[in-house]
């Protein structure tokens, strides 16, 4: 189980060299709108903007509009993820689709990744990455088509962590989705079911301190090794085959994603190894919390943790027969009926 353990965590949260796309990929997504892993639907606009966060770093994200809802202003959704995802893949596809339910919706590349800036790239941070959420909130009730008392966010996968940790400290925030949620400081600093032992967490603290010294020499910060392969062999982890077929094809890539095209860098989970996510969870007391996961999703642990220790309202769906990828595209397994309900009771 520990060695199944750190091929997770290597797998999903180190990252790896930066490599070309394939030709074969390339090709494919040339094909695609615009690098959208979705169509766009014709009852919404979609339009980039950006917006800065409170460390002053410039966000980017793109702004899904329903068409003809009048002048009445709307209840509005703020999305990010999966970790390592930009916002013309998951995020994007969910806000095209909730904003097909008449919500005003922000899709938006997390800070350091794809469109959105920072320096250096490709890092995550629970703090910042937690406050991202809390900007699009800032930027949605800025609008005049929004009414700021009906906001709400939805994340997905690493951002779902993200999401309810936003929600516990950011009281505008009334009502939280989560699908295929990671707790990100959990799994980083303990392991995949929490098997790893204090000797493995020693050691790992131990070398990304030491290439602290070597970034620090280098003045650039390095990259850790892949997390997907170039090809599959055939001998990988059924999950490992699940990201493959998402990220490294044309249902999934985009050449901005950490997980398609990119790397982590090797001392990311540093802050993620001392800074537990969801301490305050209760505190989100009061305002409804819809979590989603799949029935054989390897990460399903963390989203019935959260359930047990989120306070009411609170409600768990589990899908038959899904696993983790599943809830980042399939649009007949997403169960985007529920989520659109949850919304139109609870932003009121």
């Amino acid at each position: 189980m520990k060695s199944k353990s750190l091929l997770i965590i290597a797998s999903l949260l180190v990252g790896g060299n930066a490599i070309s796309q394939t030709k074969k990929i390339d090709k494919m997504k040339q094909e695609q709108n615009d690098n959208y892993t979705f169509k766009l639907s014709e009852k919404v606009s979609r339009q980039k903007v950006t917006f800065k966060n409170r460390y002053g770093i410039t966000l980017t994200g793109d702004l899904y509009l329903p068409k003809n809802t009048g002048s009445k202003p709307l209840a509005a959704i703020a999305i990010s993820g999966p970790f390592g995802a930009v916002k013309e893949q998951s995020s994007g596809l969910y806000a095209n689709t909730m904003a097909e339910r008449g919500f005003v919706t922000l899709a938006f590349d997390p800070s350091y990744t794809g469109e959105s800036g920072g320096e250096p790239r490709n890092l995550a941070s629970p703090e910042i990455n937690t406050e991202d959420f809390s900007a699009a909130v800032d930027y949605l009730g800025l609008q005049s088509f929004v009414d700021r008392n009906r906001i709400g966010i939805i994340g997905i996968c690493g951002f779902g962590g993200m999401a309810l940790n936003a929600a516990a400290v950011d009281k505008r925030i009334k009502a939280i989705a989560t699908t295929s949620m990671y707790d990100m400081t959990r799994v980083m600093s303990k392991g995949y079911n929490d098997s790893m032992s204090l000797e493995e967490r020693t050691k790992m603290l131990e070398g990304l301190s030491q290439q602290r010294w070597k970034d620090a020499k280098e003045g650039t910060p390095a990259i850790g090794p892949r997390n997907l392969p170039e090809k599959l062999q055939g001998n990988e982890p059924q999950f490992v085959v699940d990201y493959f077929n998402y990220y490294r094809t044309a249902r999934g890539f985009h050449p901005n994603s950490v997980n398609s095209n990119g790397s982590w860098l090797l001392t990311n989970p540093l802050s993620f190894m001392n800074m537990p996510l969801l301490t305050y969870i209760k505190e989100i007391s009061g305002r409804p919390i819809l979590l989603i996961a799949g029935e054989n999703a390897h990460s399903r642990y963390f989203t019935e943790d959260i359930y047990k220790m989120a306070e009411e309202p609170k409600e768990l769906i589990i899908i038959p027969n899904a696993v983790h990828v599943d809830l980042y595209d399939k649009v007949n397994i997403i169960p985007f009926d529920k989520l659109g309900s949850f919304f139109t009771k609870n932003l009121q």
